[in-house]
């Protein structure tokens, strides 16, 4: 009898969301396979397909029976379930009947506890064939669907239209029906090449059907790279190199079955309008993938994907040349027309562009980052007058027809109609780079007035919405607080920047006129981008509590807690760290039971052990080595002089009674810990590891 079988499912509809398709087919296929695993359903392996018309999902080896399940229910206690006559009680009763038995097929458990009477038995399990439709139908209720749709007359809800469904356990058909359309052994080909219904024999002839007899290459991990083989090799043949988007990569594969390479040209004189303008135009309207010469200059000619291969290229060819000529058209249209207002006399028309109500316009949001960027360029030394110049214009390319067109060139545009009006290289500069770094792994600003002005568009941003008392809350963060904070982080950490936290976001807050949360905001800010360093460094395989040991001193500057972190990180590696934690942390205990001062000067005088006297000796000889690399921010420097303690300081606490019955020799041993203590917290709280 077999016992084994492979499964398939591949739910056919109208064309699918491109963007969503990789998401989906990858939700689709965990859904199930997460469920028959929940089931007790065991199988080999599987392979999940994912294509414009279709999600499907391929299992090898599909156990056809759920193992039957041993089960025990405890009932009364024995005591309580026979009255003094040996009749069973009410109680037993009712729990055999609940069990479908007979008292007398109740087994005793004996227990530390006493004895108890127990049901045990076996739940047959359930033919995998009537156990699939409700898991494949729970897999379909739970994708991250965002907005669902209705067709014909039913009440279903879906992505898109359902339009056919294949379901097959071995060579059998799993009776059911999903979204109103029943179970068959048929796929559906492409839609120009093959428009025809194709039987599918078993479930491993699936694949190879479909691209022999339907010209559909299902596999989206297949179609994603030989898409992105054909376009490299497209431009190579034109000596050039494509520039690919790996969202727009993702994209492509989502909207083609059958993917052929193609290569279009466009006329030279577009090649005067901005390369992120043209790109954006190819990339974002066409879903082409722009090319460049070995040094990166954009050229005229683009790389495209049609859906099918068609057996007059040249046409389809010449169709697309027709369609991305009125767009390159506007963007140099744009571009012309831009240029005839300068920036700074766009600045006045930020008026009419709301920020955010509360914290006013677009044009009082220039006026707040010329004040904070001039301020930080100060603190770097960056040129304060080309910082305060760039802040000015910042936001000016907001109300150009091209950033209209094209919302993703903002900046971008700035830095070209700056050139264009003549503004400085390093003003030009600093506006392309304010919005820098964009996101995780994202470039950083590379000259001082651009991390000027990128540092004060997200201070201004998050001492303002704090301010106001609109913190992100939840996965609500329409003013990307969070990457703001992380921007913050990653400029003053990575470019090296000796700047306080408090210092900046106080500068901030004081250029907003009306903070409902003044008395706060600063708080608030400097605790909130803590905690995203936090979250940063767990992200990064760092212990929690070796960022706590460093966060439990307060410190504000970012950059010098990095380095703080890096050398405790080194520390806590070391042979010695386990014992001189532990001993920091008994010091702390100590310390923290007396009333009154504990860091008045060591009498040696006083010492009545050899302990004391090598201690006091150890850490004279390193208190100045150790202060001076704290001052030169030489932390690993100094925690590895202050790990050579760990045996005079374990021999102390072998031989020394701290809590000394004698008042001054106590206080004098409590003094000489807290000297210790205090070189360890000049650089972190180990006690905290």
């Amino acid at each position: 009898m077999m016992t084994q079988a492979d499964f398939l499912i591949e739910l056919g509809t109208e064309e699918l969301p491109p963007k969503a398709l990789s998401t989906l087919m990858n939700a689709f296929a965990e859904g199930i396979l997460e469920r028959l695993s929940s089931a007790g359903l065991s199988f080999d392996a599987s392979v999940r397909y994912g294509a414009p018309r279709r999600l499907a999902l391929h299992i090898t080896n599909l156990q056809l029976h759920q193992p039957d399940e041993q089960i025990e229910r405890r009932g009364p206690a024995l005591k309580a379930a026979f009255d003094p006559a040996g009749e069973p009680t009410k109680a037993v009763l009712g729990f055999a009947r609940s069990c479908g038995v007979e008292v007398s097929d109740l087994v005793t458990l004996e227990t530390d506890k006493g004895a108890w009477l127990v049901y045990q038995g076996t739940k047959a399990g359930q033919a995998t064939e009537a156990l699939l439709p409700g898991i494949v139908q729970q897999a379909l209720d739970n994708l991250p669907i965002a907005k669902r749709m209705r067709w014909g007359s039913r009440r279903d809800e879906f992505v898109r239209p359902v339009k056919w469904l294949l379901m097959l356990l071995g060579d059998q058909v799993v009776p059911t029906t999903v979204y109103g359309v029943a179970a068959g052994n048929v796929t559906r080909g492409h839609r120009f090449h093959a428009p025809v219904e194709l039987v599918v024999p078993n479930p491993a002839a699936y694949a190879d059907l479909l691209r022999s007899e339907g010209k559909v290459i299902a596999s989206f991990s297949e179609r994603h790279e030989l898409i992105e083989t054909a376009v490299k090799q497209a431009a190579q043949a034109k000596g050039l190199i494509a520039v690919i988007d790996p969202d727009l990569l993702d994209e492509v594969t989502g909207l083609n079955e059958w993917p052929v390479a193609l290569v279009g040209q466009f006329e030279a004189r577009f090649l005067d309008v901005p390369a992120e303008a043209l790109m954006s135009s190819m990339e974002e309207h066409q879903k082409y993938f722009p090319t460049v010469d070995a040094q990166g200059a954009i050229q005229p000619y683009f790389i495209f994907i049609a859906n099918i291969d068609s057996s007059d290229p040249a046409l389809v060819i010449a169709g697309n040349e027709k369609v991305i000529r009125p767009r390159l058209a506007d963007a140099a249209f744009f571009w012309e027309t831009d240029k005839k207002t300068p920036l700074v006399e766009r600045v006045e028309r930020l008026k009419t562009l709301m920020f955010q109500q509360q914290l006013g316009s677009v044009f009082d949001k220039s006026q707040r980052l010329q004040s904070i960027a001039g301020f930080i360029a100060g603190e770097i030394g960056a040129s304060v007058s080309a910082a305060e110049r760039a802040a000015l214009l910042a936001k000016a390319d907001l109300v150009t027809d091209m950033v209209c067109e094209f919302t993703d060139l903002q900046g971008i545009a700035g830095h070209y109609y700056a050139l264009a009006d003549g503004e400085s290289e390093s003003v030009a500069a600093a506006i392309l780079e304010q919005y820098k770094p964009a996101g995780a792994g994202d470039d950083l600003p590379q000259a001082r007035e651009g991390m000027a002005l990128a540092l004060a568009d997200r201070l201004d941003n998050l001492s303002g919405l704090f301010g106001i008392g609109q913190p992100p809350s939840g996965t609500k963060d329409p003013f990307a607080l969070r990457r703001a904070a992380v921007g913050v982080l990653r400029i003053l950490v990575e470019r090296q920047l000796p700047l306080d936290l408090v210092t900046l976001v106080e500068f901030a807050a004081a250029q907003h006129a009306n903070l409902p949360k003044r008395d706060i905001v600063v708080a608030d800010v400097v605790s909130y981008i803590l905690d995203r360093f936090s979250a940063g460094y767990h992200d990064a395989g760092f212990r929690t509590e070796i960022f706590q040991a460093v966060r439990a001193l307060n410190p504000t500057q970012p950059y010098d807690i990095d380095l703080r972190v890096r050398a405790v990180v080194a520390f806590s590696q070391l042979d010695q760290a386990a014992a001189l934690a532990a001993a920091n942390k008994r010091v702390s205990n100590l310390l923290a039971k007396v009333d009154g001062p504990v860091d008045t000067p060591v009498d040696p005088s006083l010492f009545t052990e050899a302990a004391e006297t090598e201690l006091f000796a150890a850490l004279e000889a390193v208190t100045s080595s150790v202060t001076e690399a704290v001052q030169q921010s030489h932390y690993g420097l100094a925690l590895t002089e202050l790990a050579g303690l760990r045996d005079v300081v374990d021999t102390f606490f072998d031989q020394v009674m701290v809590m000394a019955d004698d008042a001054a020799v106590r206080a004098n041993r409590l003094a000489l810990l807290a000297k210790l203590r205090g070189l360890f917290l000049q650089v972190a709280d180990i006690s905290v590891l």
